[in-house]
């Protein structure tokens, strides 16, 4: 009896002992968490909390490690997400993730570099899920930085060409968020429409603030007044829920073009008058081969699933993790970087060259009659264009002056 209780005894110690010893791998999630774009936030949060918890299940970083997610709101402010990233680094973690908003992406890329110079020993890595300015892989590329989601460039070099086969659509109105992504919409629709049909037409171009305007209404007369039969936009969040819903309440017949009116909320907002509306994304709806993991998470949070390039970033980083045998970022960075993983939808391949994921694209538009659609407007994605990982590949400028 005292031999069974005493081995009961070592098997608890040695349990409590292996739960102690379990290294949790942090990874500092700076988005907004409040503010006008908060829920953009909010639903990126949801999407790592649940990648999160199913790589933690499949034990994907091998054993004795798993991931612990830390939530941080920058409200979209460089300069607060470059004090959170201090923080995170004063804490010990050594993970950064972030996605909404270049100009913040711009500012951690900056402080990540400083920080890894100066102090070699607490080294950072940055995951960007989601800021999409094509410098952040090019001209202003950093080591310590790789992207998950398609560029600008990228996304535009297939949006176009579904723009351009629209034989009904003469006169494009570009309307953009006033920052650098914004800037870099622009640039990039102006030189793929720009004299590749000689009835088509860029009638008008305008920025405006981000998260500032509560009234779309002047917008949307402005592009009636110009004559437009499709807005290409790269407006998120807030602002292109309220742009789409001043369009239907102000009878615009023009369709969008857009990079983000997937988004559920977006979609509600827009009603039945969003049908025709198109998207360009790493998924949509309706594509398949991913079907458990979008039923899984909107079992769990009640709403449509969304960023599949979130559970692309985790699975690839656990699997460097369990590659390298190291939470260390310089190791697992070096994992990373050519890394090559089969996926349900596709290849997916990180350039060594400039740290820039390379997957597939869909370009797909709101229609109804489809198995998946939002209920409330009757509508769901139809796709268009599947572009293959490999043809989704561009020239880069991206020279890494700061590989460890």
């Amino acid at each position: 009896m005292r031999l069974s209780i005493g081995l009961a005894m070592l098997a608890l110690v040695t349990g409590i002992a292996s739960a102690r010893a379990e290294e949790a791998v942090r990874i500092a999630y700076i988005d907004p968490l409040s503010g006008p774009l908060a829920e953009t936030g909010q639903l990126g949060e949801q999407h790592f909390a649940f990648a999160i918890d199913r790589a933690n299940a499949a034990h994907a970083l091998g054993p004795g490690r798993k991931f612990v997610l830390v939530p941080m709101d920058n409200e979209v402010s460089p300069g607060k997400s470059l004090t959170l990233l201090r923080k995170a680094v004063d804490d010990g973690i050594r993970y950064i993730t972030q996605g909404n908003g270049s100009a913040v992406a711009f500012a951690l890329i900056d402080g990540i570099e400083k920080n890894n110079k100066r102090n070699p020993d607490k080294t950072v890595l940055y995951l960007n899920y989601a800021a999409v300015d094509p410098a952040i892989t090019n001209e202003r590329c950093s080591w310590w930085q790789f992207r998950f989601d398609a560029d600008v460039d990228m996304k535009m070099h297939a949006l176009s060409a579904y723009l351009l086969s629209q034989k009904d659509v003469h006169k494009v109105y570009l309307f953009n968020p006033d920052y650098s992504f914004g800037v870099s919409v622009q640039k990039a629709a102006t030189a793929a429409l720009t004299g590749k049909r000689p009835d088509l037409t860029i009638v008008g171009a305008d920025r405006m603030p981000l998260g500032k305007v509560k009234d779309f209404t002047p917008y949307i007369a402005k592009f009636q007044a110009a004559g437009a039969d499709a807005v290409v936009t790269g407006n998120w969040g807030q602002d292109i829920e309220l742009l789409v819903k001043a369009a239907a309440d102000s009878g615009f017949k023009g369709r969008f073009f857009t990079f983000y009116i997937g988004d559920e909320v977006t979609v509600d907002a827009a009603g039945p008058a969003a049908k025709g509306d198109a998207q360009v994304t790493v998924w949509a709806d309706n594509v398949p081969g991913i079907e458990p993991i979008a039923d899984a998470f909107q079992k769990r949070f009640h709403r449509s699933f969304y960023y599949w390039q979130v559970v692309n970033e985790i699975d690839m980083l656990a699997a460097a993790i369990k590659q390298a045998n190291s939470t260390d970022p310089a190791k697992v960075g070096k994992i990373l970087a050519g890394m090559s993983r089969p996926t349900p939808l596709g290849a997916s391949i990180m350039r060594a060259d400039n740290h820039q994921l390379l997957q597939p694209l869909y370009v797909s538009a709101l229609e109804p009659n489809l198995p998946h659609m939002f209920p409330k407007v009757g509508l769901g994605f139809k796709t268009l264009s599947r572009t293959s990982a490999a043809d989704t590949k561009m020239p880069t400028t991206c020279k890494f002056k700061d590989e460890p």
